[in-house]
């Protein structure tokens, strides 16, 4: 009974060694190639627009902030202005400075918090945020200058 324990074992035991080993994948040309051919797609959300602001007047810490974009607008007697700034209450316009010359229009941006702001927690996002300002004599050949960088 012996014997015949160990010689089904070994005829088991033989049987499994002799089975054909699997057979290795050539690698492809490209082993960058992607695995799956599921395709995945990805959308671009749609273009928003600036969001327009009027100065607040009442800002604390109030700082120099830089424009994006400088636009004449009503027949060169307002400019349209586009920069990006934080969420209100924590960030909002506060004044807009302008200087202008036979030569140039000097704009500077200020931004601050709102007073409203007091223990309000704000997210870190960007808003792209415009704002329209008129001038004494229109435009005509004169540059614009953003007033922050001075």
């Amino acid at each position: 009974m012996t014997t015949t324990l160990v010689a089904g074992c070994l005829l088991l035991a033989t049987g499994c060694g002799t089975a054909a080993a699997p057979r290795e994948r050539p690698l492809s040309k490209a082993p960058d190639a992607p695995v799956s051919s599921t395709a995945v797609t990805t959308t671009t959300p749609p273009a928003t627009k600036p969001k327009p602001v009027k100065p607040t007047g009442d800002a604390i810490n109030t700082r120099k902030v830089r424009w994006t974009k400088a636009k004449p607008v009503s027949k060169g007697r307002k400019v349209q202005l586009t920069w990006w700034s934080g969420v209100e209450p924590c960030t909002v316009l506060d004044r807009v400075k302008v200087k202008e010359t036979k030569k140039r229009v000097t704009i500077t941006l200020y931004e601050g918090a709102s007073p409203k702001a007091k223990n309000v927690s704000c997210i870190m996002i960007a808003v792209e945020k415009t704002t329209t300002v008129k001038l004494k004599s229109p435009m005509g050949q004169r540059k614009i200058i953003d007033g922050s960088k001075s």
